[in-house]
């Protein structure tokens, strides 16, 4: 069934009458309609304009894209109402012929529907730029990032330019200036605390694995098994951002921990792998760091990228060359790596204060 609550009102009250056989629930105090992809269609058709309706506790959406990995045909197969305004099957196509990384993927697909359920009433090849300025004006009012705005305008670019093949339409859409944010570096006395905090042996090969190897979240989700190469001691890190390859560093520490928890778990697949053998997920592993960094005391929010910007910057502090890093890290130009420069240790501990002279 389809629960309806709402506050009383008479408007409400009178379209509620017009639904299929709507009926009351005396057990759970609401209003409801038999569970249809129709009457889930009809709800939205007949409110708009006249209430915001809230499905978030009927929709799963959110459980299906945690509990099994997510390809770009769980947006084609999902289901669909006739009051909302979805991607359209040529972009699908795009992303996939282009072979856009999966984030990247779900990211211009959940923006660009953002940006046209905006103008539900109009065609999107009919919308001028005026109306992509007032959309993206509506985001800095709604205080969105720096980022959130770029990746929407090039989502939106995306498909008048390159699903439609128009000649570079919107070049002329201001975008917000690039932020220059510094890496935020832990010590390594704090990740060490961290990994000695954590009791669950798979929880500690993770954040061990994380900071060891300098692995983005979705690299350490993506591996498998046979990736651990401890004769060279070696990761070989498949198909990560821009559809490359690498490796980068095994750890002697972290591959007596791999050992023990391979005994203890007996993954089939993946390395890491949920209770009932899947993919483990993106919050998974954030919500594990942030356990960790808690238990050790550090008074920062630590993200699982830290412990990746900290293993660059550790590196560098011990007289690793620049280059090397750069491979390790799978950046495609020197000038990404550069950053950790910036924040290295060593830089500083070479000069003199003036206070101190």
């Amino acid at each position: 069934m389809i629960g309806i609550k709402f506050y009383p009102d008479k408007v409400i009250q009178a379209l509620i009458k017009e639904l299929t056989t709507p009926k009351w629930s005396n057990e759970f105090g609401m209003v409801y309609v038999t569970n249809t992809k129709e009457n889930l269609a009809h709800i939205f058709e007949k409110f708009r304009g006249v209430a915001w309706v809230n499905g978030n506790s009927f929709f799963k959406e959110k459980v299906q894209r945690d509990n099994q990995p997510v390809d770009i045909n769980w947006y084609r197969n999902r289901a669909k109402t006739t009051s909302y305004k979805y991607v359209p099957e040529e972009y699908l196509i795009k992303l996939e012929l282009k072979r856009y990384a999966l984030n990247t993927c779900k990211a211009y697909i959940s923006l660009f529907e953002k940006f046209i359920n905006q103008y539900p009433d109009k065609n999107i090849v009919e919308l001028s730029e005026q109306e992509i300025r007032t959309y993206l004006q509506l985001l800095i009012q709604q205080n969105k990032s720096n980022s959130y705005i770029n990746q929407t305008i090039n989502s939106i670019k995306f498909y008048y330019e390159v699903v439609m093949g128009m000649p570079n339409r919107f070049y002329s859409i201001e975008r917000p200036r690039k932020q220059h944010k510094l890496p935020q570096v832990l010590s390594k006395e704090e990740i060490l605390a961290m990994i000695s905090n954590t009791n669950n042996i798979k929880h500690r090969c993770i954040v061990g694995l994380l900071y060891s190897a300098g692995l983005r979240r979705s690299e350490l989700l993506d591996l498998k098994i046979e990736d651990i190469d401890s004769k060279r001691m070696l990761i070989h890190i498949k198909n990560a951002k821009n559809n490359k390859d690498r490796y980068s560093l095994l750890s002697e520490t972290v591959l007596k921990e791999l050992r023990i928890y391979y005994k203890e778990w007996k993954p089939k697949e993946y390395l890491f792998e949920g209770v009932l053998g899947q993919q483990y997920s993106v919050e998974s592993i954030a919500k594990i760091v942030r356990r960790a960094s808690k238990k050790a005391g550090v008074l920062r929010k630590v993200t699982p990228h830290m412990l990746r910007h900290s293993f660059a910057t550790h590196l560098l502090e011990n007289g690793t060359d620049l280059r090397y890093i750069q491979t390790l890290l799978g950046h495609s130009s020197t000038k990404t790596t550069e950053i950790y420069t910036q924040v290295a240790v060593n830089n500083f501990k070479l000069i003199r204060n003036p206070l101190d002279l």
